[in-house]
């Protein structure tokens, strides 16, 4: 057996759905740098990959914690949808009056928030259609393609050929997102709130992290498990 720091931050949370909310801790990119060993990864973040370990044996299990590597695609992209596609549904709009209400009082002494109001309406932009395609294109096909190989039969041809089209398109996506959140992220020194910071102010600097930390656990759930299942079930039945 290799060593855990020799393997990917993609395999741990993927295997172990309590290390995810641990990497989130220490700011390590588990969704979309999914592919990067423990190691590397905690030398991108800046941490020590021995205080990352005993996090993760320290980490207990939530309630809700899901192996979704044995769930049907069926259920998992079920989850995702009434879990992580209904939660941005929901946060956009109100944050983005937050936003709007934080910069209206503190631009002139905060230059930073026209740009993290900017980010935040590019990414809100593409993750509305990006769900939209999800819901109405890739995860009907996914859930035809789990049925058909239950029933013995071949899959209907999709319309975009293989579903490793949508799945690059879609994973493209998650890292225009990712970057958008990044970015954010060092404009705000890490969601710092400035002294002068109102209630509103500190209100937003709370809820964009939150919008940051579900968007991850979203992306990694599809580009770790989802898609690479998805993927493996078409070679199969096709």
């Amino acid at each position: 057996m290799g060593r855990v720091s020799d393997k990917t931050v993609r395999d741990l949370a993927s295997t172990n759905p309590s290390a995810a909310r641990t990497f989130e801790s220490f700011g390590i990119d588990y969704c979309c740098g999914g592919e990067r060993s423990l190691a590397q990864a905690c030398s991108a973040a800046k941490v020590s990959v021995e205080e990352v370990m005993r996090a993760l044996e320290q980490t207990p299990a939530k309630g809700d914690d899901r192996d979704w590597q044995s769930a049907s695609l069926t259920e998992l992209v079920k989850h995702i949808i009434e879990k992580h596609h209904a939660y941005v549904r929901a946060e956009i709009p109100r944050l983005i009056a937050l936003l709007a209400k934080v910069v209206r009082v503190h631009r002139l002494n905060h230059a930073e928030l026209e740009k993290i109001e900017l980010s935040f309406r590019a990414l809100a932009e593409e993750l509305t259609l990006h769900l939209l395609k999800e819901e109405r294109m890739l995860f009907p096909y996914i859930e035809q393609l789990e049925d058909a190989a239950k029933s013995g039969r071949r899959p209907v041809p999709a319309m975009f050929g293989t579903v490793q089209n949508p799945v690059r398109m879609m994973a493209m996506e998650h890292d225009s997102a990712g970057q958008l959140l990044r970015k954010m992220r060092e404009v705000t020194n890490g969601y710092t709130v400035p002294e002068d910071g109102c209630m509103s102010y500190r209100l937003l600097y709370r809820a964009l992290p939150e919008f940051e930390a579900d968007l991850h656990e979203h992306i990694h759930l599809e580009n770790n498990i989802l898609f690479p299942r998805a993927i493996a079930l078409e070679e199969e039945t096709v």
